[in-house]
């Protein structure tokens, strides 16, 4: 069993920490309440290892995408991931998003082609939403498809190919207008395509403009922003396209900023020593809003979990001093196979939020002030001074405030549920 802090002691430690941002002009209450209302979109994926459910297909196949391991109780159907969902989400502070892909539509068992999904097939998850009040995120499944295996396809040379990924799009946005309709909450339908070569091809822009032209039919169709935001995800490289992308970060920030797109960064997507956090501030000047896909990239878009780690918290710090959390959406993307899927689920969601935690309490106005003055020794002081805050006590306090374990004591929650469900599975 893992200790269970004692409220009395969360409580005293609180108003301590309490104390010691005051003397830094943070109002730690507020702070909390600010907390409450930022959203992370918790992606389903993890908790199947990117299966999905259409009848009759096994497990995740091509794409560039790879999740390693065996770790027993993965959820072997919907209502299994949507229990599994919820026991993680009872244990992550504030209330949150789901993020589906198109393949966990639930069609009866009969086989339904992507291009003729309808919002009808994810009704149990729009009832799940509203019982749970949560807001749905969607993203098109462009992977795990024979039309896929080639390499290309919204940028395939091949008509038919092409023309069927153009109508699984459109599917897609209209099942995520549907369901920001039925949540009265915007969905987010974000689009990522695997399209490229693992070799340097000789003709680099035709895929591009066929793309183009893709993209073009797809967002013909205006809805509005009430119940749809569409994004653009971008990729440098993958598993099998290591040499080419076809919508690279140029191609889909020029897109969406002359479209009116949102665009969408992942942490993992860029070559290794490159951080998102660097792009906020630019993207942010030209772009009302702005998606984060948080992940781990270990030497390679490895997709590991989230942790508080560097890269997350200067993120969330940019995200600050942009005075954007309101213009910018946190969703999570990562998917490991070989541990417990709920405790990735938590981690990582707790890790992403801890960060956002930090970010809100630094005293950023004294670091303005300093810098402003232009004293810029006295800004890199306060900048380590600041690492050392006693963020921790906050976080506890938050995570009693929403009746979630504080500390490490959530795990033996996690290892009942394990005993009692995860082990039972098949």
């Amino acid at each position: 069993m893992y200790p269970v802090l004692l409220k009395e002691q969360i409580e005293e430690n609180y108003l301590r920490a309490c104390k010691t941002y005051a003397a830094y002009g943070i109002d730690t209450d507020k702070v909390i309440g600010i907390m409450k209302s930022i959203p992370v979109s918790i992606h389903c994926w993890q908790g199947d290892d990117v299966a999905g459910f259409e009848p009759g297909k096994k497990g995740l196949s091509g794409g560039g995408i790879l999740a390693t391991g065996n770790y027993p109780g993965k959820a072997g159907n919907a209502d299994e991931l949507r229990m599994d969902l919820e026991k993680a989400m009872s244990l992550v502070p504030g209330r949150h998003r789901v993020n589906l892909h198109a393949f966990y539509a639930e069609t009866g068992g009969k086989p339904v082609e992507r291009d003729q999904l309808k919002p009808e097939h994810f009704k149990n998850w729009i009832e799940w939403a509203k019982k749970n009040k949560t807001g749905l995120d969607f993203n098109p499944t462009i992977f795990s498809h024979p039309l896929a295996d080639s390499g290309y396809t919204l940028s395939s040379r091949d008509k038919s190919v092409r023309s069927f990924w153009i109508r699984h799009v459109k599917a897609s946005r209209e099942i995520a207008c549907q369901i920001g309709r039925e949540l009265k909450n915007p969905c987010i339908n974000n689009l990522w395509i695997p399209d490229g070569s693992k070799d340097t091809p000789a003709d680099r822009l035709t895929p591009r403009i066929i793309l183009k032209d893709s993209l073009d039919e797809i967002y013909e169709k205006h809805y509005g922003s009430d119940f749809l935001l569409d994004s653009l995800e971008s990729k440098l490289f993958g598993i099998g396209s290591e040499s080419y992308v076809a919508g690279s970060h140029e191609f889909y920030l020029s897109y969406a900023l002359k479209n009116g797109l949102m665009i969408c960064l992942d942490s993992g997507h860029f070559h290794p020593t490159e951080n998102i956090a660097d792009k906020i501030s630019s993207i942010l000047t030209f772009s009302r809003e702005l998606l984060l896909h948080l992940s781990r990239g270990v030497r390679w878009d490895s997709d590991h979990v989230v942790t508080l780690n560097d890269q997350i918290l200067s993120i969330a710090q940019e995200v600050k001093h942009c005075r954007a959390f309101g213009r910018v959406h946190f969703a999570l993307d990562y998917f490991d196979a070989s541990i417990n899927r709920i405790t990735a689920w938590v981690t990582g969601t707790r890790a992403a939020l801890k960060a956002i935690l930090i970010a809100l309490l630094e005293p950023t106005d004294m670091l303005l002030q300093a810098e402003n003055s232009g004293n810029l020794g006295e800004r890199l002081a306060l900048t380590e001074e600041f690492k050392t805050l006693p963020f921790g006590n906050v976080w506890n306090k938050y995570c009693i405030d929403e009746s979630v374990p504080a500390g490490s004591g959530w795990l033996n929650t996690i290892n009942e549920y394990t005993e009692r469900i995860l082990k039972k599975r098949d």
